[in-house]
C-alpha cells in the first residue's frame, strides 16, 4: 500500500496554489482519496485539499503538529476518538444530506449521545467464491453449508489430501468470520469485551470441520505447503481445491478475465452478512481552521453525482483495478451502491443484497486490528488444533490473559 501511495501523492504538487485559496488537510489511510482531492480541487478554485496519509489516522488525533481538517479513515468511532469530531448534525437539518440516502445501520455507528459525529463512507462484505454452482442459495452461502460441501470435496490417497474442499486454517479471516458469526460479539470496552461461551461454540464448530481423525490437521497443513504456492482462486481452476474466501475488495479488484469464469456468495449466518469491521468513516475536526471548506467537501463528497463521476474516473484511469468501488468499498450511501454500482461492476447484477440482509459490525477501538493479530487469531489457531483430552500440547493461555497481557506491555 505504502509503495502505491508515493506517486499517487505526487499527483497533489503538480498545480500551484493562490494566496486566496483556502487550504483543507484531509487525513486518511485510503490512497484513493489522493485522486479524490485532486478531482475536487479541479471543480473550484476557493479551496485546496491536501492529503495526508497514515498507517491509522485514529490513533495519531492529538498529536502536535498540523491537525487534520478532515479525516476518512477506519476506526474513527471508537470511544476513545469521536471526541476529536464536531457534530454533523446541521448537516441534515439545514445543508441538504439525507438520513435516508444512507444505510441507517451504518449512520447510527457514527452517532454519539443523539449527535451525528460521524458520517458513514464505504464497507465491505465477507464471500465465497467458487466455479460452477456450489451453493444452495443465488445470495447466500451459511457456514453449514460450507462446511457440508467443503467436505464432500475432499480426496484423500495414502493418508495425504489430493483434493480439499475448503481449509478454515488457511484463512485468519474466515477464522475470525466464525467467531464473529457465531456470536462472539467482540466490542469496544478499553480495550475489548467479548462473549467467551460464543467463543467457544466458534472453535468446537471448526473442530468438528476435522473430526475425530487426529491426522486431519497435519493433512491440512501438508496440504497448504504443497499447493497453496499460487492464489487460492487460481487453485480452483484444476478442481485443487472448492472455494475461496476473499472479501468484496479483493474480489471485485480481479481482472475482468478472472471474475468472467468465477462464481460468488455472500457469507451469511442466520440470513444475515456481516459488514467487515473496518468501516471507513468520515469526521470533521473539532479544530479545523477551515470550517467553510471543511463544509463545501462534505456536501461534495456526499453527493450521489460526486460518487458516479468518481467510479467513471476510476474506471476510466483503470484505477478500478486496484481500488474497490469508493474508498475502497461498497458506498455507504445506499442509493449509490444500489443504483450506481451495478453500472461500473455489472458481476453485482442478481447479487447485490439489500439493508435488510446486511449486520453491522460493533463499535472497536481504534487498535482493533493489532488486537485481533496479536490476541485472538492466535487464540483461536490454537484452540482449533488442540484435540481433546489426548493432546499433549502445553496449556493453552485464555484469551482474557493475552488480551491483558497485550494491553499491558503496549502502554509502554
Amino acid at each position: 500500500m505504502k509503495a502505491l501511495w508515493a506517486p499517487i501523492l505526487a499527483i497533489l504538487l503538480i498545480s500551484c496554489s493562490n494566496e486566496e485559496t483556502v487550504k483543507l488537510v484531509v487525513w486518511t489511510d485510503r490512497p484513493e482519496l489522493a485522486f479524490y482531492t485532486e478531482f475536487f480541487n479541479s471543480g473550484q478554485d476557493r479551496y485546496k485539499a491536501e492529503v495526508r496519509y497514515f498507517e491509522n489516522p485514529a490513533q495519531h488525533l492529538g498529536d502536535s503538529g498540523e491537525p487534520p481538517d478532515i479525516v476518512i479513515a477506519a476506526w474513527l468511532n471508537s470511544v476513545s476518538v469521536r471526541s476529536f469530531f464536531r457534530p454533523l448534525d446541521d448537516f441534515f437539518s439545514s445543508r441538504g444530506l439525507d438520513r435516508s440516502s444512507f444505510y441507517s445501520g451504518l449512520l447510527a455507528l457514527g452517532n454519539a449521545d443523539n449527535s451525528q459525529l460521524l458520517l458513514p463512507v464505504s464497507f465491505n462484505l465477507p464471500m465465497l467464491v467458487f466455479q460452477g454452482n456450489a451453493s444452495s442459495n443465488r445470495f447466500i452461502i451459511e457456514p453449514e453449508e460450507i462446511r457440508e460441501r467443503a467436505i464432500a470435496h475432499n480426496d484423500i490417497a495414502n493418508r495425504e489430501y489430493t483434493r480439499l474442499g475448503f481449509s478454515p486454517l488457511s484463512s485468519d479471516d474466515f477464522i475470525y468470520l466464525t467467531a464473529v458469526l457465531h456470536g462472539a460479539d467482540f466490542r469496544d470496552a478499553l480495550p475489548i469485551a467479548w462473549n467467551q461461551q460464543a467463543v467457544e461454540s466458534a472453535v468446537s464448530w471448526l473442530r468438528e470441520w476435522y473430526g475425530s481423525d487426529s491426522s486431519a490437521i497435519r493433512m491440512d497443513d501438508d496440504f497448504a505447503s504443497r499447493y497453496f504456492f499460487e492464489p487460492s482462486d487460481r487453485m480452483m481452476d484444476s478442481g485443487r481445491i472448492l472455494y475461496s474466501y476473499m472479501n468484496s475488495s479483493g474480489f471485485f479488484t480481479l481482472s475482468e478475465e478472472r471474475k468472467m469464469i468465477l462464481n460468488y456468495r455472500w457469507i451469511a449466518y442466520n440470513g444475515k452478512i456481516p459488514l467487515n469491521d473496518d468501516c471507513i468513516f468520515y469526521g470533521i475536526s473539532q479544530s479545523t481552521a477551515a470550517e467553510k471548506a471543511a463544509e463545501t467537501f462534505t456536501l461534495w463528497f456526499f453527493s450521489g453525482e460526486t460518487q458516479r463521476q468518481l467510479l467513471e474516473f476510476s474506471g476510466e484511469k483503470r484505477l478500478n483495478e486496484l481500488y474497490f468501488g469508493i474508498a475502497g468499498g461498497f458506498s455507504a450511501m445506499r442509493t449509490v451502491t444500489e443504483q450506481i454500482f451495478p453500472r461500473f461492476y455489472p458481476e453485482l447484477l442478481g447479487h447485490l443484497p439489500t439493508e435488510d440482509l446486511l449486520s453491522p459490525p460493533n463499535i472497536l477501538s481504534s487498535n482493533w486490528m493489532v488486537i485481533r493479530e496479536r490476541a485472538i487469531v492466535p487464540y483461536l489457531r490454537e484452540r482449533i488444533r488442540q484435540q481433546g483430552e489426548g493432546d499433549t500440547r502445553p496449556d493453552i493461555r485464555p484469551l482474557d490473559q493475552r488480551i491483558n497481557d497485550w494491553n499491558r506491555l503496549s502502554r509502554f
